[in-house]
């Protein structure tokens, strides 16, 4: 089964042909080519490439430009905007192109917190039409998050980086799995799955980070294994540790058997989001 990474960024240095609209954690730049070759460096087989918005807000030109030159190796997912009327008419456009697997809702302070907003349901309706799976980064939001899961049952909802906040450089928080309660409370919508994704930057241990296991396995348990993605969310987590880290921590650790890991590391994602990579 192939190695896949639940989310990765890419994104070119800021340029007046691309300009960037704010700015995120992480190196000056990491573009396709970089990292692809992160990627085959540790036998990462594929990802999911997340346009990331806090620098081109709602273009995916950068993230389709990588998928022409690297066909097969990630699947895309571009934000959306709620409050757009013709949000519907972008993801049914979305959807006929090449590459793509879903869309993402960033639930930041613009966003509506009424679990009724139509803006937000229309998008998850959409989704459901077009068979493209919902990312939502929802720290801040896992009540409205449950809510929104329960009025959309026919739309796969992906949770990004385990529902909770995620330091962007050290030191981790010493209470970083304190909301996990309401996490796991999400587990009980069959259509809701969940990134594994940036667990090794709540870590308040060096490599290869075994303080984790405990807390993720309480999600392991209420959410199964076919639900859980694991991913690095690479490039925010670079102050924090390496990408050959970040992989190698599941793979290292003896609290994983070769068929979890298998599950955890690329069984799960290809079901959830229909997409397996191609070298």
């Amino acid at each position: 089964m192939p190695v896949i990474d639940s989310q990765v960024h890419a994104y070119e240095r800021n340029h007046p042909g691309r300009p960037w609209v704010g700015t995120l954690h992480g190196p000056a730049e990491v573009t396709g080519d970089q990292m692809v070759a992160a990627m085959d460096a540790v036998g990462v087989d594929g990802a999911v490439l997340v346009s990331p918005f806090s620098m081109y807000g709602f273009d995916a030109s950068y993230a389709l430009e990588v998928y022409g030159k690297h066909p097969g190796r990630f699947g895309l997912v571009r934000p959306v905007n709620p409050a757009d009327p013709a949000v519907g008419d972008t993801i049914a456009e979305w959807k006929k192109t090449k590459g793509t697997v879903g869309i993402r809702i960033m639930m930041r302070d613009n966003i509506s917190t009424d679990p009724a907003d139509p803006g937000i349901n229309g998008v998850l309706a959409a989704a459901a039409r077009h068979s493209l799976a919902v990312n939502l980064l929802c720290a801040a939001r896992l009540a409205q998050a449950k809510e929104l899961a329960a009025r959309n049952p026919d739309t796969q909802i992906v949770i990004d980086h385990l529902g909770l906040q995620q330091p962007f450089e050290p030191p981790a928080p010493p209470d970083g799995f304190a909301n996990l309660p309401h996490v796991l409370a999400l587990a009980e919508h069959p259509n809701v799955a969940i990134k594994i994704s940036g667990a090794c930057t709540l870590s308040r241990e060096p490599f290869p980070y075994k303080d984790i296991w405990d807390p993720l396995f309480r999600i392991f348990d209420a959410f199964g294994l076919d639900r859980c993605l694991w991913g690095t969310d690479w490039t925010r987590a670079v102050g924090l540790l390496t990408y050959e880290q970040g992989v190698e921590a599941f793979r290292v650790t003896d609290r994983l058997s070769d068929s979890d890991r298998a599950r955890l590391m690329g069984e799960s994602l290809s079901r959830v989001y229909n997409w397996a990579p191609s070298r």
